[in-house]
């Protein structure tokens, strides 16, 4: 089977399908492909920013689990601190099922084609300018052309390496995701636990029915012991230490700023979300990025093709500016942060306006930018 279009976006994640739409609305004819049968389950807290809703034309709120006013952190699930989060409806909890089947069918309402089992195994260019996809469908061969073609195929691309696009050599953070049936006590509050793992923090959110739980590290080291962890923290919610299913996952996080298109022999290639390893290194904040970078990715795509040539190039400094530069501050207080996780608490959480400067960055109102040379400096300090 092979398809020609202008347009194929590979990956029908946050970051593919709300491309997708994009480039559908704009008239453009977009193929969207995944591996998997939607709805599909996909490991994530599920936590992103309401600010998001000014990336789309419709509501979002229809793929929202619920709606979160204040974040309380913990350490060794102790010395709580509670911050009321700013503004209306400042942070929603997904289902990675319901938001990525939402938003595809969006993109199909929109005019875009959607094949799922679909595997795409490598790129080529097809001799005239553009792309040729090839891979596999139902144990079947497959293929596609395009102009163009957006890479979203998560923590686990290999597109996009391959083609020069993101961080040579990703760097992950590993994690354990846990989601669990019950009634929350607190459906409207986040949880933040910052004592119970080495180098890194869980995360305990409301959803539906239930909660998303989990154990990540975010300096390069794994989870030293992820059951232990769980053993402690989930009847703390009142929950069984053995509740729910376990599942291993990798967080491709930012690590530094690179480009996010192709130029030369990659010209027409772009990569967003996870797979273009923008997820926060800080607070693993990935739906936000995914969502932004998608929109802007398909945005930059439809100038492209109307002749802009420098467009794409326009993309990657885009999201340099919008996201980069807040990050590369992220990555320096993670790494600060994570070394000295009780001093950091003390320092960074405990302090009169620091819960309030968290739930802003949560919600998109406040980069780390805003707030990194104090709290590195603070920090440092201390620890001298």
């Amino acid at each position: 089977m092979s398809v020609n279009c202008e347009v194929v976006v590979v990956g029908g994640g946050a970051a593919g399908a709300g491309a997708a739409f994009h480039l559908a609305a704009a008239g453009r004819r977009v193929l969207l492909v995944d591996q998997a049968q939607f709805p599909r389950s996909k490991p994530c807290g599920g936590g992103m920013a309401a600010s998001v809703q000014r990336l789309f034309p419709f509501d979002l709120l229809p793929a929202v689990d619920r709606v979160i006013d204040q974040v309380r952190f913990t350490w060794c699930l102790e010395d709580p601190v509670i911050a009321p989060l700013p503004g209306d409806a400042p942070f929603w909890i997904v289902r990675r099922s319901r938001l990525d089947a939402f938003l595809a069918e969006r993109a199909l309402a929109a005019g875009a084609q959607f094949e799922q089992g679909v595997r795409v195994e490598r790129l080529q260019p097809d001799g005239a300018g553009g792309w040729r996809l090839l891979g596999a469908c139902g144990g079947q061969p497959w293929s596609a052309t395009a102009q163009a073609v957006l890479i979203a195929d998560g923590s686990g691309s290999t597109l996009a390496t391959a083609h020069g696009l993101g961080p040579a050599r990703p760097r992950f953070a590993e994690t354990v995701s846990v989601e669990v049936d019950c009634e929350p006590d607190q459906p409207s509050t986040a949880h933040f636990e910052f004592g119970l793992v080495k180098h890194g923090f869980c995360w305990a959110f409301p959803r539906q029915g239930g909660y998303s739980i989990g154990v990540g590290t975010f300096i390069g080291r794994d989870p030293a012991d992820a059951d232990a962890v769980l053993r402690r923290l989930l009847p703390s919610l009142g929950l069984s230490p053995e509740a729910g299913q376990r599942r291993q996952g990798r967080l491709r996080i930012w690590d530094g700023q690179h480009p996010l298109h192709g130029s030369g022999a990659a010209a027409g290639l772009l990569v967003a979300g996870d797979a273009a390893s923008l997820c926060d290194p800080f607070l693993a904040e990935g739906l936000r990025p995914a969502l932004l970078s998608g929109c802007r990715a398909a945005a930059a795509i439809d100038r492209w093709l109307d002749g802009e040539t420098g467009a794409l190039a326009g993309y990657s400094a885009q999201m340099r500016a919008e996201w980069g530069e807040s990050m590369a501050w992220g990555k320096r207080m993670a790494q600060v942060f994570y070394r000295l996780p009780r001093v950091g608490y003390q320092l960074g959480v405990k302090r009169p306006t620091a819960p309030q400067r968290i739930a802003q960055i949560l919600s998109g109102e406040m980069g780390y930018g805003d707030i990194a040379q104090r709290v590195i400096k603070r920090l440092l300090f201390k620890r001298g």
